[in-house]
């Protein structure tokens, strides 16, 4: 339901409209205001919010502002459409239009369309190679290559890094620390690699004191 609606001025500063009691004015304002696309109601329930009668209703029903369609006191508010002008593509069917067209049959509702731009494609006229076009609710297309070429200069950095960590590990274990820390390529490597075992050395001498193999140093 719209959080939302409009008053035509021309309804509600008539002479007709003002000449009603103050109480079914305000029914009739808060009728409007919790009214669905349709202009229907369940006035039942707006009536027990704004402690209304029954006897507010009659004065509405009698001035041909609302119509009561069930006994339930579902109403229609009879100058909807004055009041509101709905965009179609936004319109929601009421829960109640095949009541309303049954008791109101030459009533005029507002049909709900869909947007021009956002038509959907028949099946037939969907091919193989196009499937669903890969487009977006609103009419944009992905960008399929940019996505893809993104995908491969990621894959192409993973790895080139593979490769280095392999090359630094076979220096390592092959004992070629000198060259590597001269090696301007790699020296911000090294410096990392360095920074690391520093840091286990530490994890594991702290592991030692903690299980007692050596006095902790003060």
């Amino acid at each position: 339901m719209a959080e939302r609606r409009m008053f035509a001025k021309r309804i509600i500063e008539s002479a007709s409209f003002l000449k009603m009691p103050i109480s079914s004015r305000e029914l009739y304002f808060h009728l409007c205001l919790n009214a669905d696309d349709d202009g229907v109601v369940e006035a039942y329930n707006v009536m027990n919010l704004v402690k209304a009668t029954e006897d507010d209703l009659r004065v509405l029903m009698s001035k041909g502002y609302v119509q009561v369609l069930n006994p339930d006191l579902v109403t229609y508010i009879s100058d909807w459409l004055e009041h509101n002008k709905l965009r179609p593509d936004r319109k929601i069917d009421s829960i109640y239009k095949d009541l309303l067209l049954q008791i109101l049959p030459n009533v005029q509702l507002l049909e709900k369309k869909d947007r021009a731009d956002r038509k959907k494609k028949k099946a037939s006229e969907v091919t193989e190679d196009d499937g669903d076009t890969h487009g977006t609710s609103q009419g944009q297309t992905e960008d399929i290559n940019g996505t893809a070429q993104y995908s491969v200069v990621e894959d192409s950095i993973g790895k080139k890094k593979q490769h280095e960590n392999s090359v630094l590990t076979n220096e390592f274990e092959s004992g070629n620390i000198n060259k590597l820390s001269q090696d301007g390529e790699n020296h911000e490597n090294f410096i990392v690699w360095k920074f690391s075992q520093n840091k286990l050395k530490q994890s594991a001498k702290l592991v030692r004191q903690l299980s007692g193999e050596f006095p902790t140093i003060s």
